[in-house]
């Protein structure tokens, strides 16, 4: 078991000491659920009523907090408290799953491909022809990479990863179980011959470094071009990106939402959860679309929305009031 000292906390994250506890630390926990020897995190004030109840012994705290740790306890009050436990729980992390082998003898590998120094490729792999997998990326059990598609150095695919021939994924990034990607767009017109004739997807997907792709997510192939996801875009679970839509770097998209085809996200957008966005719009670069939203029109850089059509934030919030006070003169 790992163990540390509160010293050794305060050394590796900084901040201010308050408090002393001679427990040696022992894992970072919820508040309601740490023992004794485990750290926690106040991240806002709203949380302090939440210490006097609690076992921990040590905290990460925001800086106005108000109250004190308490007999043989600590607090250590930093800027960012969600930065500060970041760093706690890489020194806690466990191991990744262990390969006794890099290559395992069931992962098929088609000759011309190009597997990359120290790269770790585990059971039942399918790697196709022309594929290029670059120097220490991890392709976990049961994943499937088709023909000429490139996997930078560093990147992750974890089991039942589905990539699509010619897609491209750059370095240093995660891709979540059976998230998929390069499938073919949405793409169908009424035709009298067929009732509905499929529109062939001929593009790919670029994903650039550092993006991380959640289970479940799917990234449609380019109908004529790419879809790209620029570097540093985090994508949650269980979301929808459809053909030539274009991130910019940096974009948060939560769980549930999706995007139409040909959207354009500028750097720095948020997607909330369950946010719907109508194809051929323009989100500018640092705007927040509230979760649930339905955005059916261009949003300016720096603008939040709310609502189902989505609003600016503060005629959303208007349009509530109005409509509660209504309802309760009714009553």
């Amino acid at each position: 078991m790992k163990t540390y000292t509160l010293q050794a906390i305060h050394d590796l994250i900084g901040g201010e000491l308050i408090g002393n506890t001679t427990q040696l630390i022992t894992a970072p926990e919820e508040l309601e659920k740490a023992s004794t020897t485990e750290i926690s995190i106040i991240g806002t004030k709203k949380y302090e009523r939440f210490w006097s109840k609690t076992k921990a012994c040590c905290a990460i705290v925001c800086e106005d907090i108000s109250i004190e740790p308490g007999d043989n306890k600590a607090f250590i009050k930093v800027k960012n408290p969600d930065l500060a436990m970041s760093k706690i729980l890489e020194l806690f992390s466990p191991p990744p799953p262990v390969f006794h082998s890099e290559i395992h003898p069931t992962a098929t590998i088609d000759s011309s491909a190009k597997i990359g120094e120290h790269a770790k490729i585990g059971a039942n792999v399918y790697i196709g022809p022309n594929v290029t997998i670059g120097a220490n990326a991890i392709i976990y059990p049961n994943v499937t990479v088709l023909d000429e598609c490139t996997i930078g150095s560093n990147t992750v695919l974890w089991s039942g990863v589905i990539v699509r021939e010619r897609c491209h994924i750059g370095n240093h990034c995660i891709i979540h179980p059976n998230a998929s990607i390069g499938a073919d767009g949405f793409g169908f017109r009424p035709c009298p011959e067929r009732g509905l004739a499929k529109i062939p997807q001929i593009g790919n997907v670029v994903i650039g470094n550092y993006v991380e792709i959640g289970a479940n997510s799917c990234v449609d192939r380019g109908k004529f071009s790419s879809t790209i996801i620029g570097d540093g875009c985090k994508i949650d679970n269980l979301v929808q990106i459809a053909h030539n839509c274009n991130l910019g770097k940096f974009c948060i998209m939560s769980g549930a939402s999706g995007l139409a085809g040909s959207v354009t996200l500028g750097d720095g957008v948020i997607i909330g959860g369950s946010v719907s966005v109508k194809d051929h719009i323009t989100i500018g670069a640092g705007a927040i679309i509230g979760a649930g939203s339905g955005v059916a029109s261009d949003v300016e850089a720096g603008k939040t929305m709310l609502g189902y059509p989505a609003v600016e934030a503060r005629d959303a919030l208007k349009q509530w009031a109005l409509l509660k006070r209504m309802v309760n003169e009714k009553r």
